[in-house]
C-alpha cells in the first residue's frame, strides 16, 4: 500500500464509519427478521438470511481492521477511535462523533439481537432434542 496523507485517513476513516451505519442498520434488520423466522420455524429463510448476513459481517469486521490500523497510526499504538475523534477539529469532529455513537448504539442493539435469537434458537433446539430422543430421566426413579 503507497503512502496515504492525514487528509486521505481522515476521509478514509469517515467513509469507513458511515459505511457501517449503513450496514450495521441492515444487519439489525435482517437479525429482526431472523427472530421472525425462528419463531415460525421457516428454516429455508434463515439460511438465507445468513447468507445476506455474513457479506455485511465480512466487510465490518475489515472496515474496523483498516479503522484500527489508521488510528494507530495516526495516534499512536495506544490511540482510540475517541482519541482520534478528539483530536478533530469542527465541524468534522461533531458530524464523526455523531456518527460514531449511532454506530455504537446500532451494534449494541445488534448484540442484543444476536443474544436474543441464539437463545430461541438454542431453546427451540433443546425442545427438539427431547421430542426426538425424551427427556434423560423419564423412567428414572423418584
Amino acid at each position: 500500500m503507497s503512502k496515504m496523507t492525514r487528509q486521505q485517513a481522515n476521509l478514509l476513516l469517515a467513509d469507513g464509519v458511515q459505511a457501517d451505519v449503513r450496514d450495521s442498520a441492515e444487519v439489525l434488520a435482517l437479525l429482526e427478521r431472523q427472530f421472525d423466522a425462528a419463531l415460525r420455524h421457516r428454516s429455508s429463510e434463515l439460511t438465507l438470511l445468513a447468507e445476506q448476513l455474513t457479506p455485511l459481517l465480512d466487510a465490518m469486521e475489515a472496515r474496523r481492521q483498516q479503522r484500527v490500523s489508521l488510528v494507530r497510526a495516526l495516534m499512536g499504538q495506544q490511540g482510540s477511535m475517541g482519541d482520534y475523534i478528539g483530536s478533530l477539529a469542527e465541524p468534522a469532529r461533531g458530524a464523526l462523533a455523531a456518527a460514531w455513537a449511532d454506530l455504537e448504539s446500532t451494534v449494541q442493539a445488534c448484540k442484543a439481537a444476536t443474544a436474543r435469537n441464539g437463545g430461541l434458537l438454542a431453546e427451540q433446539y433443546t425442545v427438539m432434542q427431547r421430542v426426538l430422543h425424551g427427556e434423560d430421566d423419564t423412567y428414572a426413579p423418584r
